[in-house]
């Protein structure tokens, strides 16, 4: 009769916590993927954060009076698709990603420092991760799903075990079984699959499952013999279906939930074990929760006896359900009665969902509803599983007075070995300690650094921190100031502010432009002196316009260059203000030279002309730091160097197989880095080879890319699309550039390539295209996440245009740092980047470290050419009468309120009267003066007959 015996979490209750109660504030990510985006150990939560490659932590349990610190884990250069705790080590987390990668890290106990790098490194395996799910007995053994398999890992050995690849479309979601003998998939082709992996790589069972192939998740109900999945009809309909493995034929129960415009179902379970009882149906069991991702969270267990889901509980929460996940059965208040814990997933917030079944003694440990449950002790290893080792993971009490102390620390990263710490004999009540010692090149070894200069090995708690690996990657917020600390490190110049200048600074009635450069031309340039622009009129025309002379320019035609063949490319000598370079599509570089004052008349003469390029310029660039030295790059695959007092060319690099879009000197001058359509990046050394030093991948599409270095010349900052056109930028080592970019951000789709430019002395990195209305600024750092956003500047029409100034056309006093030229339909904009401060009346030292004087050689072409190399000195842009704001007064906080008596006199009770009597008398006047009426005249008495 027990087939008729009603479930005991029939009355279960689901709680919202207070609004007080909730982890707010945060900003979670919304990137479609396979993962749950949130998940939780007994330490830690983790949730997928809104920048690409970070997670969100935060710690499971209040601190600090109540109060949760959330930091942020740069972890990846692409967006974290999935990820998932030790069941074993609360501390270790596994991380997959877009770029193909799988990371396991080791987060630290309460109040330390992380890593900034991972504890090991799996990857890249050719797709990307889509899934992850630890082993559930053995310890340092991960299943990754990427594309159409499943690669089993030995995370100790770091090599896979395994690989699972008979899937016949992209991989949707996987499940360990609970004895760890077999793993389920659920597929794109509709199919799920029961694979055991050390019996072979093909699937011993598959059976189809839901009719539509949107999404789907499987789940393992425990170690016993049934499944649950979660899908799509073929309506569309959103549905749970039971499975049975020992008659996989088809699903043992299906129920129809709702219909869904298409958005993602999650299905997840907590840790708790499902009891057979000698029966082949599944017998009583915790809650199972299904919920999708929309603000509804149900609650069933499957029942005794014939397969059904009578519903449990319902929950209607608060907001669009971004994730969820469950908190470990081992950190719930079993003295409430709290049977599950669900976490949120919001916009803004995660809000733990407590379930609790209802009893009318709380103050004592109900059997019933908590029976043992699986400890925290891998049964065996990677190794040993392989090997047939299919031991079950010891069973531990959840009563208060029984539970084990015991914690495990997996060996799988280096500088660590397992670690019983803190284990009490119940019986005697003796406390033995055993931490593995870590030598400090261990620490070293294992890429982690001391979180200060002061830290040693001197001690347990010093040797265990240093194996953990703290590091300044994550940054913590002293507070619950969530926005910032979920966005990460924040740039100086997040608040940056764009302005188009007054108009009378403009250059209007701009007749005749050309709009036809070739995309790897800025279309136009300009320096402190002058602009030159292409003209529309055959024969290359380019007019020289005086910024010191703005204002609308007459209807009349005015003088110009006349340089005999289309302008390709453009660019004003740094060390002569009076010498412009253009490159023509007849493959002919010509030096122009403008006379002091400007053009007043035609130029039809160059001083020089260069010859040696057999096929139309791309693109020319002057050397940074030496005089008289020119790079030019064609058609025919060539770059060459020129020495232009001489008017020859000095040197010719080869090695380019396509078409070259762009090339950057770097900042001291001594190499030259191009990217091409081939989709390689190359580095030359220009003086001591003629074929690439370092090549590396460059970005995806061939329709157009842009390069500069950046962060001192370390690093190389690159522009282009992917394979979907989408813009992007890719940070790349310059030391390291075989292995790939360090961070990849996409940032929107549209036609044009953006054209960087970089200011060195703030890091800020400026990017628009032509016929964009948006400039993105974002500052570049060595330092993961890389990319620190700033505020954009929009546009109301879209330029043609747009190049910076010299740093020294800036206008400090006013906080200005960046100072461009907006090229738009027909006028010509200075447009100002500033920060905004309070003290502006001081020099912000902090914001303008001493530049690079710019304008004046380091050495000659010649002197270059020998192999000589030199530097430019710099100097402050501080006005004389302005003082460093570092060296300003500190002033006292003024008071916010200040109490009348500070500005009142004191009053005695005598003269308070008398002024209230004399305000009185003057409201009612003098009662002598005469009436109004008194004043009107009178009519005669005949008047009235």
């Amino acid at each position: 009769m027990n087939r008729f015996k009603a479930s005991k979490f029939r009355h279960t209750e689901a709680r919202l916590p207070r609004r007080e109660a909730w982890i707010s504030g945060i900003r979670a990510g919304s990137v479609p993927s396979c993962g749950s985006h949130v998940k939780a150990s007994c330490r830690w939560i983790a949730f997928s954060a809104e920048a690409a490659g970070v997670l969100g932590i935060v710690p499971l349990e209040c601190q600090d009076g109540g109060k949760r610190t959330i930091s942020q884990l740069c972890c990846h250069s692409d967006v974290v698709t999935d990820f998932d705790f030790s069941p074993f080590d609360q501390l270790l987390l596994a991380t997959g990603s877009a770029d193909e990668t799988v990371k396991v890290w080791r987060l630290p106990e309460g109040g330390q420092d992380i890593p900034s790098g991972s504890g090991l490194t799996l990857g890249p395996g050719g797709a990307p991760v889509d899934t992850l799910q630890f082993h559930p007995t053995a310890d340092a053994v991960l299943a990754s799903g990427a594309g159409r398999r499943v690669t089993v890992w030995d995370l100790g050995q770091q090599q896979p075990l395994t690989v699972l690849d008979s899937h016949g479309d992209q991989l949707q979601s996987l499940t360990w079984k609970r004895d760890g003998r077999l793993l389920g998939t659920s597929c794109k082709d509709k199919k799920l699959r029961i694979f055991d992996p050390r019996a072979g790589p093909a699937a011993s069972q598959s059976v189809l499952g839901h009719d539509n192939n949107k999404d789907s998740r499987l789940l393992w109900m425990g170690s016993s013999d049934c499944l649950i999945s979660v899908g799509f009809s073929q309506m569309r309909e959103r549905e749970v279906k039971l499975w049975d493995t020992r008659r996989l034929s088809g699903a043992t129960l299906t129920m129809a939930l709702d219909t869904s415009p298409g958005e993602k179902t999650s299905c997840t379970a907590s840790r708790w074990p499902l009891h057979s009882q000698h029966s082949p149906r599944v017998s009583r069991s915790p809650p199972t929760r299904i919920s999708p991702r929309g603000g509804l969270t149900a609650a069933w267990p499957p029942s005794p006896g014939p397969p059904s889901c009578p519903t449990v509980t319902q929950c209607r929460t608060e907001g669009s359900t971004r994730g969820l996940g469950a908190v470990p059965r081992l950190a719930l208040d079993v003295m409430a009665c709290e049977v599950l814990r669900v976490l949120q997933l919001t916009d803004t917030a995660l809000v733990p969902v407590s379930y609790v079944v209802p009893r009318k003694s709380v103050q004592e440990f109900h059997e019933d509803l908590f029976p043992d449950c699986t400890g925290m002790l891998p049964a065996t290893d990677a190794q040993g599983w392989w090997a047939g080792d299919s031991q079950q993971v010891g069973r531990v009490s959840l009563h208060p007075a029984r539970r084990p102390t015991e914690t495990f620390t997996s060996p799988i990263i280096a500088g660590t070995v397992p670690t019983n710490a803190g284990h009490t004999d119940t019986d005697t009540g003796h406390t033995d300690i055993d931490t593995g010692h870590t030598d400090a090149d261990q620490s070293e070894a294992s890429g982690y650094s001391s979180p200060s200069s002061l830290a040693s090995p001197g001690s347990a708690a010093t040797s265990l921190s240093a194996s953990t690996g703290p590091s300044s990657g994550f940054a913590s917020s002293p507070s619950q100031k969530s926005l910032q600390s979920i966005l990460g490190p924040s740039s100086r110049f997040r608040h940056t502010q764009g302005r188009v200048l007054h108009r009378d600074l403009h250059l209007t009635n701009l007749r005749g432009l050309s709009l036809t450069t070739p995309g790897e031309s800025d279309g136009f340039c300009a320096n402190l002196q002058r602009v030159a622009l292409p003209l529309l009129s055959a024969g290359g025309q380019i007019a020289v316009l005086e910024l010191s002379k703005p204002g609308r320019l007459p209807d009349v035609a005015v003088p110009t260059i006349q340089n005999g063949a289309a302008v390709a490319d453009l660019t004003w000598d740094p060390f002569d203000p009076q010498r412009l370079a253009v490159a023509g599509e007849d493959a002919k570089i010509r030096l122009w030279r403008i006379p002091e004052g400007g053009l007043q008349e035609t130029l039809q003469e160059p001083e020089a002309v260069l010859r040696g390029h057999t096929e139309k310029i791309y693109s020319i660039r002057f050397h940074p730091t030496a005089s008289d030295l020119l790079v030019s790059s064609s058609y025919d695959m060539t770059v060459r160097i020129w020495e232009l007092s001489t008017g020859q060319e000095v040197l010719c690099l080869q090695g380019h197989t396509d078409q070259i879009f762009s090339m950057a000197w770097s900042p001291d001058g001594k190499k030259l880095a191009t990217v091409s359509k081939d989709g390689r990046i190359r580095i030359y050394e220009p003086r001591r080879s003629s074929q690439p030093q370092q090549e590396g991948p460059g970005p995806e599409g061939g329709r157009g890319a842009r390069l500069v270095w950046v962060c001192g010349g370390d690093y190389i900052l690159v522009s282009g699309f992917d394979s979907r056109s989408e813009r992007r930028i890719l940070l790349y080592q310059a030391q390291a550039l075989s292995e790939g970019p360090l961070s990849v951000l996409g940032l929107d789709v549209a036609p044009s390539t953006l054209l960087p430019f970089y200011d060195e002395d703030t890091s800020v990195v400026f990017l628009t295209g032509k016929g964009d209305t948006r400039v993105f600024l974002y500052e570049v750092s060595p330092e993961p996440p890389y990319f620190l956003e700033c505020n954009s500047f929009t546009s109301n029409e879209p330029h043609k245009g747009f190049v910076f100034l010299p740093k020294t056309a800036c206008e400090v006093r006013d906080v200005e740092f960046a100072r461009a030229l907006r090229l738009g339909q027909s006028s010509l904009e200075p447009v100002a980047f500033h920060v905004p401060r309070v003290k502006k009346e001081y020099f912000q030292d902090d914001l303008y470290p001493p530049t690079r004087v710019w304008w004046e050689p380091a050495l000659s072409a010649g002197a270059w050419l020998d192999g000589q190399d030199g530097q430019q000195r710099r100097a402050s842009l501080r006005p004389a009468d302005m003082v460093p704001v570092s060296e300003a007064p500190k002033e006292a906080p003024s008071r916010k309120f200040v109490p009348a008596s500070v500005y009142l006199e004191e009053k005695t009770d005598e003269q308070k009267k008398e002024e209230l009597l004399s305000a009185m008398v003057a409201r009612l006047g003098n009662r002598d003066d005469p009436l109004p009426q008194d004043s009107f005249e009178g009519v005669d008495e005949d008047e009235w007959d």
